[in-house]
């Protein structure tokens, strides 16, 4: 559990902060914890996801403040140049929360998964619209968070740009959405084959792709170890491996990819095994990322 001290400064901007909110013209809004007011046109937003600042990129919103990516030192690669001066915050597990409210936000971007233990400080400081989960489809928290900015038909448009792009990749796959693809991730002391309810398998079921299996199912995924190697394999693989940086993660990638079993596989004997990258396919979980994945599926089957 994380154990959170309020100092005498941290209330202090936080009732200010609050009073600036509080003043403003104001809307109300449904989210994971029921009716939110906030401001109709919120200017100084806090965002505490990683999928929550994508989607307020998106938007052609820069927070003033948002959670480290989590890699890049501070942002993921694909937005470092969209992130202007905006303030890190810490990681999504652990929120700095006197930066939060030094920022004096007039709305702060949250998730009860996360943040439902921090809940209050943060409603100290601003209105907090809490999206409920963080796997899947990134279209339902893109959606309220769209809502709490007052931008819903920009959302939508955004949204309508995006499927128009998944159809057209649809239609030039063709045939190749027949391929069975697999999805596996290598972490320290665990493999996750990836199903239906994870990032990567909502964006594949939008394009058409078959899936072995085990893997058509509408769950997150399958946790397990080398001896689950044969049930990993399909027409096609796409495998990531989160590394924070000390080679454990690179290590557990290797021992797959260099055992007996992983080289028998259908996929791999026929040369249709593809690294990806991890926070694209997997753990930036937004709608820039889900881009950045269409355009791997287009170089990976030459479009």
């Amino acid at each position: 559990m994380m154990m959170l001290k309020i100092t005498r400064r941290f209330c202090l901007l936080a009732a200010v902060t609050w009073t600036l909110a509080s003043g403003a013209n104001a809307r109300d809004v449904t989210d994971a914890t029921g009716l939110v007011t906030v401001p109709d046109a919120p200017q100084r937003i806090v965002v505490l996801t990683n999928e929550g600042t994508e989607a307020l990129l998106a938007l052609d919103v820069v927070p003033v403040g948002a959670v480290n990516s989590w890699q890049g030192a501070p942002w993921w690669p694909h937005i470092k140049t969209l992130m202007g001066d905006a303030a890190a915050l810490g990681t999504e597990s652990a929120v700095n929360l006197e930066m939060v409210a030094a920022l004096q936000p007039d709305l702060i971007i949250a998730n009860k998964q996360r943040h439902e233990e921090i809940y209050p400080q943060l409603q100290a400081i601003a209105p907090v619209v809490m999206s409920e989960r963080l796997r899947g489809d990134w279209k339902v928290n893109f959606r309220l968070y769209a809502e709490a900015l007052g931008l819903s038909e920009k959302g939508e448009a955004v949204i309508a740009d995006y499927d128009a792009d998944v159809a057209a990749l649809r239609q030039d796959l063709g045939d190749s959405l027949k391929e069975k693809v697999s999805v596996i991730r290598f972490l320290p002391g665990q493999i996750r084959i990836y199903q239906l309810d994870s990032f990567s398998g909502v964006l594949l079921k939008d394009l058409g792709f078959a899936r072995p299996d085990n893997q058509n199912v509408d769950d997150f995924a399958i946790r397990t170890g080398k001896e689950s190697i044969p049930d990993m394999d399909g027409d096609r693989i796409f495998h990531f491996t989160w590394e924070t940086g000390d080679g454990t993660g690179l290590q557990a990638a290797n021992d797959v990819l260099t055992d007996p079993l992983w080289q028998s596989l259908s996929a791999v004997k026929a040369g249709k095994v593809h690294e990806v990258n991890d926070g694209i396919w997997n753990t930036a979980g937004g709608i820039l990322a889900a881009r950045a994945m269409l355009a791997d599926i287009r170089r990976i089957y030459g479009l």
